[in-house]
């Protein structure tokens, strides 16, 4: 296996960049200089190039070693926040988690995440906020929230909005199971006796969005007969016939979900995305960043359901 360069060596590189010449390095390093020196040609030998043309005034670096330097100060930057994220979870004993999520989030994701920090982290206080994506992006934006996990898209302004981390179907739910024999397109949307969530948010909700969107393309409009504030009334009405409902494929496998619902894919189908958003500029707790990291692991395992979800037709 090659030799690899070591962290010190990078360290007294960069260092001896900044300050302009070995002595100067060592003194603000805290070595002596001669193990600099040592240090820096060792990394010269490991590369195989030459990063420093020696004067008798100040150290020029050569062609490679200006090409080393920005990959040497990203290499230390994320030694330190490796360091630094260890440190978290150590010292982690005390502070509040400060968090929101998706309203449905409670039906598969909370109580396993929750329940898991809260084993590892008993000392923290956990406040997890289910709400609408809509609102949790707004609460973050105002830095009355951390952090969010939200269904895309929202008004990202003043938000650093991460890569999706979470990707699900939206599909249809019925008692009927005639409604449920093939995958249903927007037009038969258009008929069904709907009852959807997210009364209060409407044309706000990411999915009400884009379903209102394919509509209006396909030149038919969707108005639901019952309109409830939460996915899980929306689930209970429809499992007693009071209409069909949309739901995304992971609260069928809510423990909860009615047996006597059938559920069928849309056509084309709708994709659900999901990402994690904290407010540009803002510091998170150790608190909120550890539960962030655990969550990652609990929706890598969500994901490989939703993989082998609703390939039904």
């Amino acid at each position: 296996m090659a030799q690899l360069p070591t962290l010190q060596q990078l360290t007294y590189f960069v260092a001896a960049v900044e300050h302009g010449s070995f002595v100067a390095a060592a003194e603000a390093t805290h070595v002596a200089q001669p193990s600099l020196s040592e240090q820096v040609r060792r990394l010269e030998h490991t590369l195989g190039v030459t990063l420093f043309v020696r004067t008798n005034r100040r150290l020029q670096l050569t062609e490679a070693g200006r090409a080393l330097l920005p990959a040497a100060q990203r290499t230390l930057a994320d030694a330190t926040a490796l360091t630094e994220s260890a440190r978290h979870v150590r010292e982690l004993s005390g502070g509040t988690v400060s968090f929101g999520t998706f309203s449905s989030a409670h039906l598969y994701l909370l109580t396993a995440l929750i329940g898991d920090f809260r084993a590892r982290y008993p000392g923290v206080l956990t406040r997890v906020v289910g709400l609408n994506s809509s609102e949790v992006a707004a609460q973050v934006r105002t830095g009355e929230l951390e952090a969010g996990l939200v269904q895309l898209p929202v008004d990202d302004r003043g938000l650093d909005v991460g890569p999706t981390v979470l990707t699900d179907s939206v599909v249809y739910v019925s008692t009927d199971g005639d409604r449920t024999r093939e995958p249903v397109t927007v037009q038969q949307l258009a008929d069904a006796p709907l009852i959807l969530s997210e009364a209060r948010w409407g044309a706000e909700d990411p999915l009400r969005r884009m379903l209102t969107d394919r509509a209006r393309a396909a030149g038919v409009e969707l108005r639901p007969q019952i309109e409830v504030e939460f996915q899980t009334a929306a689930v209970e009405l429809a499992s007693h016939g009071l209409g069909d409902s949309l739901v995304s494929y992971l609260v069928t496998r809510w423990s909860g979900y009615p047996g006597r619902l059938h559920w069928v894919r849309l056509e084309p189908p709708v994709h659900e995305r999901f990402a994690f958003i904290t407010r540009t500029g803002g510091v998170l707790s150790p608190a909120t960043r550890v539960f962030m990291d655990l969550a990652h692991t609990h929706i890598r395992a969500l994901q490989r359901a939703a993989d082998g979800g609703p390939a039904r037709g």
